[in-house]
């Protein structure tokens, strides 16, 4: 058994003061408060989040940061960098970088995170390297080990896109089949994209593993919808519905251009939709349309994509800024509902996660109301104000694993992630 005292707490209903959080085998199973600190118990100062939940990564495009600005381009030139990277990396160079990587994500507030994983092989090498990765920093895991059989539609792979595929849709099944869970790791799958899954094996890839998230990138650039318009007659929503690949287990990432009719598909099937607006701005994908996707019954999750910033809190902050932006309004989203998507956990599989309350996985995050940021800030508004150098203290499954910006058993992340970049 473990206390955690916490100095103020975001529970299901509302902000509470000097709460007492007993935690027994990674769940919590009391919650009270209290006027005495108990013996032995661990404070948190500020206010203690559930922890945050990194729904969409692809840890190894956190080798690209800071080096794909000079020439300006697009989403497509990005992706050629993306493809010269991918192209260097081993199972040994790609567990370092995804180790720190996701010890970065750790000292920032995240206790899960969804791997869109694509760089295969066609073995499991590279899997394993990441859910070693995640067990050295104590994250929990759900490895999305995702289908990608075509170069884009009608077309055949060419160089690199060779690492990313099984071949076959049943090779990718025995792929996942193969990955035993644990307390920390979870197996999911994922569609690539339409683009890299012919239309005909959508609905293979959906009827496998139906107790098992599902994840796919979906209309994050206009040029996909015009290519699978053409070729289809259908918009990457209408295939995906068509192929029973929409629902509750589902998560579509991006969701950026879509038709009305894709938004009621989406909402009324009550797909999870993971937008990632750091990477959709560096990347000049364009501002999707959240609330009404919301509105139409898609509950909303956080990811940080390519790294161009990990910051759980600034993708939350920036889900209401381009919301702002796109109907010159505020508050189109409450920081409760900003929280809500901060940690939802259930779209990667963790659905006793993101809630402190009895029965739920022990993972919270303490934000400082001290710092030059958030000094003065009301606490049901520290979404709006916070930044991830304001997290304080990390837990997960019951143990701190990070504190002050440092690891506890990894130490400095800068180190980490110098020493893995260089050898890239």
């Amino acid at each position: 058994m473990r206390n955690f005292w916490c100095e103020r707490a975001w529970l299901p209903d509302g902000v509470a003061s000097r709460v007492l959080v007993e935690v027994d085998g990674g769940t919590i199973v009391s919650v009270s408060t209290v006027d005495t600190i108990p013996l032995g118990a661990e404070r948190l100062y500020g206010l203690v989040l559930p922890g945050f939940a990194n729904t969409h990564s692809h840890a190894f495009h956190r080798g690209l940061r800071g080096r794909t600005h000079a020439d300006g381009g697009t989403f497509w030139t990005w992706r050629e960098s993306m493809y010269a990277l991918a192209g260097k990396l081993t199972p040994r160079t790609y567990f370092e970088l995804a180790r720190a990587v996701y010890a970065e994500m750790a000292v920032t507030g995240v206790t899960s995170v969804g791997e869109f994983h694509y760089l295969h092989d066609g073995a499991d090498d590279m899997a394993d390297a990441l859910r070693a990765a995640a067990e050295e920093v104590g994250l929990r895991l759900t490895l999305l080990t995702t289908c990608y059989l075509t170069g884009g539609i009608g077309r055949p792979l060419e160089g690199v896109q060779r690492r990313f595929t099984h071949g076959t849709v049943e090779n990718w099944q025995a792929s996942i089949a193969r990955q035993a869970g644990g307390p920390l790791f979870r197996a999911g799958g994922a569609i690539h994209s339409v683009r890299a899954v012919p239309r005909a094996a959508v609905a293979d890839i959906a009827a496998a593993f139906p107790d098992r998230p599902l994840h796919v990138h979906l209309s994050e650039q206009p040029a996909e919808n015009e290519d699978c318009l053409a070729a289809y007659g259908l918009t990457p929503t209408g295939v995906l519905a068509e192929a029973g690949a929409l629902g509750p287990r589902t998560t579509a990432v991006h969701a950026t251009h879509l038709t009305d009719e894709d938004i009621a598909l989406l909402g009324g099937s009550g797909t999870t939709i993971s937008l990632c607006p750091t990477t959709e701005a560096d990347l000049a994908d364009g501002i999707g349309p959240a609330r009404a996707l919301a509105d139409a019954g898609s509950p909303l999750a956080l990811g940080s994509d390519q790294h161009a910033v990990i910051d759980l809190l600034l993708e939350a902050r920036s889900l209401e800024y381009g919301e702002r932006l796109r109907s010159g309004r505020r508050g189109n989203f409450t920081p409760a509902e900003l929280v809500g998507a901060l940690t939802d956990h259930a779209a990667v599989g963790w659905p006793t996660a993101g809630r402190i309350e009895v029965g739920a996985a022990a993972d919270f995050t303490a934000v400082r109301l001290d710092t030059a940021r958030t000094a003065g800030t009301r606490p049901d508004q520290v979404v709006l104000t916070a930044s991830a150098p304001d997290v304080s203290v990390v837990v997960v499954h019951g143990r701190v694993i990070a504190r002050d910006g440092v690891h506890e058993t990894l130490g400095d992340v800068p180190r980490l992630l110098t020493r893995a970049l260089e050898a890239l």
